[in-house]
């Protein structure tokens, strides 16, 4: 289970999550594995059969970590990444400090195929953190990914999702089959335990719309 602690106590709580319908294609993955789309909705009238999965492949882009991100419609904009992998328990580490934001070396770097993850704690005991507004991203909303070899992606985003940490989704958020690039940016959410910790995650889902 790849759920991630990254909230150390809560403020006066951050934005949280519209709910939202689940998504036609599929949003889970390993960060590693090379996933495909899935059907849509089955309640859902048949309609023009999807082009044929070879048709949508692509585009992907070379290996390069990320070194800065920036999501307008939240006023996230930052140049401090480290470097997270796997603990002990199985979970993703986290980043050291609340003006960090952590990307999982363990899967695609953002404009390969597959998800790549970039987690963030929510707040800490000083105050919010960088990633404090995530639950307030709308479905449609510009994700834009700084990489190491000087180019910018621009991802969109289609889901937004609260999860409990107790129950967490590793399949559909983190594995799967995968036609496209993907990002996912991760951080706390939902209500408190008796230690102000949060018990939910909350995950932005994106795909890839463009490289300059």
């Amino acid at each position: 289970m790849l759920a991630l602690v990254l909230g150390l106590r809560g403020q006066d709580g951050p934005p949280q999550p519209e709910a939202a319908p689940p998504l036609s294609t599929t949003t889970s993955a390993p960060a590693k594995a090379a996933p495909t789309t899935a059907p849509g909705p089955t309640t859902a009238a048949p309609t023009t059969p999807d082009p044929p999965a070879t048709n949508r492949i692509g585009p992907f882009l070379p290996a390069s970590a990320p070194n800065r991100i920036e999501i307008p419609s939240i006023g996230v904009a930052s140049t401090s990444f480290v470097d997270l992998g796997i603990a002990a328990d199985g979970s993703i580490t986290v980043p050291g400090s609340a003006d960090e934001v952590g990307f999982y070396t363990g899967g695609p770097t953002p404009g390969q195929l597959g998800p790549a993850v970039l987690a963030a704690h929510v707040d800490s005991k000083q105050g919010a953190g960088i990633f404090y507004r995530l639950g307030a991203v709308k479905v449609g909303d510009v994700v834009k990914v700084g990489r190491a070899d000087g180019s910018t992606t621009t991802f969109r985003v289609d889901k937004v999702a609260t999860y409990p940490k107790d129950q967490f989704r590793t399949e559909e958020v983190y594995r799967g089959d995968f036609t496209r690039s993907e990002i996912r940016l991760v951080t706390c959410g939902g209500p408190f335990d008796k230690v102000k910790h949060y018990l939910d995650n909350v995950v932005v889902f994106a795909h890839l719309e463009s490289e300059a």
